[in-house]
């Protein structure tokens, strides 16, 4: 079970890098049949397909997931929580992840996904 999620989200962070049609596609398969997306400014996403369209936009150029920890609250419920340093066409992002997986017939599916944005501190 060690570092499935992660595998995932890997998997889905290079969706989103590597363009529109892969992010969709990969979004439709993986989110689950009643998702919540929570992003910045307080936005709020329930929509499935509304999820999976706004995953279409530009893909990043490069993303790295750091200090990632997977927790089992049941068999069937999985919380990943870790940081991401990504860039897109040269503005840099930094934030705070968590993403709630549950198994829907036998296979994970992404139910919560919140990101928190951070600046990083230079040393």
């Amino acid at each position: 079970m060690e570092n499935e999620l992660v595998e995932i989200e890997t998997a889905g962070w290079h969706a989103l890098s590597t363009g529109p049609g892969e992010a969709t596609a990969f979004y439709s398969n993986v989110l689950a049949s009643q998702p919540v997306v929570l992003l910045t400014n307080g936005l709020r996403i329930m929509d499935r397909q509304q999820i999976i369209e706004s995953m279409g936009g530009p893909p990043w150029t490069t993303f790295e997931i750091l200090e990632p920890r997977e927790d089992y609250l049941a068999d069937d419920v999985g919380v990943l929580t870790y940081k991401v340093r990504a860039d897109r066409d040269g503005t840099p992002y930094t934030a705070l992840l968590t993403s709630v997986y549950a198994r829907e017939n036998g296979e994970w599916k992404l139910a919560v996904h919140q990101h928190t944005p951070f600046e990083e501190q230079q040393d």
